[in-house]
């Protein structure tokens, strides 16, 4: 009974290590969620804050998904630094981005495929490390620094860029890491590729979990917001016919994957012609932008499901249904309606969507889901041959262990960074002559007014995640040459009244 007793250890440590990580991590962002969504970044920020030993360099890649949460935090109450320096140290945590040891893949793989992808450190999607340097570029513009902000935009453009030839990169890798293993000789490596390539699993996948193919997603990944900031940056700060025309290009990259926007449109074609000369910078009168960050973001909950799986026995597969448990993403509420602009003449003009967060998240998954469903299946194999193995050494009692491993370690990885919003709305206005932007909610309220700058480009940057939030307002000059002001808005209320911004 000593192989069974250090056999059942193995089990209990395993089912510990998952459940313990696993509460964690939804007590945290319970808390985290109840506070932003309230708007009260303080105490969202003191949701993931860890313990940080001065003599010892921080885990970045272990801490990832508190240090995106803090970034955005501090970039929502003014503390740029603070913002800049915990979205770099997401950066260097973000694994796609270095090169890591065979032996932490190898431990991390073993973890994932024994128990779930929620014990490998978190590894951020594409589009979130596409936001990240866009809040960074967008947290350097409010303090005034024009250089490091295109430095982020010209990152988050060029990660977009090269995202395509990424996840081909890695669902190749995978596929010849499972071919590898599966000519040296490894009976599970095996029998994984059988299971995946049977009809019978595609179509209980597709049953339950819906085709892939079906996903309304954009033809290419993008982060439209991203690609949209970018050229705004570059159309305000171009100093040659070059920068104009990657203004150009970005703009009309946005306006083609959502062709009946008329804002999208119209900064496209005020894009193009300055940079063919038909339109004047000095004749253009200054422009203000107001970009709203609406709402929260798509959620993951998880899909439990039976699945075919033939495994061999004795030279012979056998067909065997087990569990598997795959991250579907939810979409959560937006605040409703779009943001007006009340002009000086008492015109309104309202913003409108641009981009929307769960497209976004669907075209990078549809990308991903082949890994995601390998793990899965990996993991089930393994599983499913430990039960058989349990049960022929060590009887029901045996069988009965691994059958409890087997029921709590399936889960699927729910992390994600919860502060990204649902989508974004934008507008474009002349600058008004009075100085003063008076916005208004979806039912024509006054949300509050706002300073513009005697300038040529200025950014007047919305975010609110709920109705019960009070919505934060960063007016920034778009090239960058003085320091931002932020505030944020009261209550909506019956007359105006100017709403105090602090630089």
């Amino acid at each position: 009974m000593t192989a069974f007793k250090h056999l059942m250890l193995a089990f209990v440590t395993v089912v510990l290590v998952s459940g313990c990580s696993s509460l964690k991590h939804r007590n945290q962002m319970a808390s985290f969620n109840t506070a932003y969504a309230t708007g009260d970044y303080d105490a969202a920020l003191q949701a993931v804050s860890f313990k940080v030993d001065k003599d010892k360099a921080i885990d970045s890649e272990g801490h990832l998904l508190e240090l995106l949460h803090q970034g955005e935090m501090y970039r929502l109450t003014g503390r740029y630094k603070e913002s800049t320096e915990a979205y770099d140290l997401a950066e260097e945590g973000m694994k796609y981005l270095d090169t890591e040891g065979l032996l932490k893949k190898t431990s991390e793989g073993f973890m994932a495929v024994m128990v779930n992808d929620s014990q490998r450190d978190y590894e951020a999607l594409m589009s979130e490390a596409v936001l990240v340097n866009t809040y960074k570029g967008l947290a350097f513009l409010a303090e005034g620094n024009s250089d490091y902000a295109r430095i982020e935009f010209n990152r988050a453009n060029d990660r977009t860029r090269r995202a395509v030839d990424y996840f081909q990169k890695e669902i190749a890798e995978q596929q010849a890491a499972l071919k590898k293993e599966a000519r040296a000789g490894s009976g599970n490596a095996s029998m994984v590729s059988s299971s995946l390539n049977s009809q019978g699993f595609q179509a209980a996948v597709t049953n339950h979990y819906g085709e892939t193919s079906n996903w309304a997603v954009y033809p290419d990944f993008i982060v439209p917001s991203s690609t949209y900031l970018h050229g705004l940056y570059f159309l305000a700060n171009a100093t040659g016919g070059s920068d104009y025309e990657r203004a150009a290009t970005s703009l009309k990259r946005v306006a083609e994957m959502r062709p009946e926007s008329t804002v999208l449109k119209t900064d496209a074609e005020l894009a193009t012609s300055l940079a063919s000369g038909k339109q004047s910078l000095v004749k253009l009168p200054p422009q203000v932008w107001v970009v709203y960050e609406n709402g929260l973001g798509p959620a993951l909950q998880e899909s439990r499901f039976d699945v075919p799986l033939l495994l061999a026995r004795e030279g012979r597969a056998s067909l065997i249904y087990f569990g598997i448990a795959l991250p579907q993403y939810t979409e959560r509420p937006a605040v409703p309606g779009s943001i007006g602009l009340l002009s000086d003449a008492g015109e309104v003009i309202h913003t409108e969507q641009i981009s929307d967060m769960g497209t976004v998240i669907r075209t990078e998954m549809k990308e991903r889901f082949a890994g995601i469903l390998t793990r899965a299946v990996s993991s089930a194999v393994v599983k499913a041959v430990l039960q058989r193995q349990a049960a022929e050494q060590f009887g029901p009692i045996g069988q009965l262990g691994a059958l409890f491993f087997t029921a709590a370690t399936t889960q699927a990885d729910l992390r994600g960074w919860q502060a990204m919003p649902n989508h974004w709305q934008a507008a474009r206005v002349d600058r008004p002559e009075s100085g003063i932007l008076t916005l208004l909610g979806n039912r024509g309220e006054i949300l509050g007014d706002v300073d513009i700058p005697q300038q040529p480009f200025t950014l007047v940057y919305v975010k609110r995640p709920t109705q019960l939030a009070p919505a934060t307002v960063i007016t920034m000059d778009l090239q960058g040459r003085r320091a931002g002001t932020i505030a944020q808005l009261p209550a909506p209320r019956e007359a105006g009244g100017q709403v105090s911004s602090s630089q």
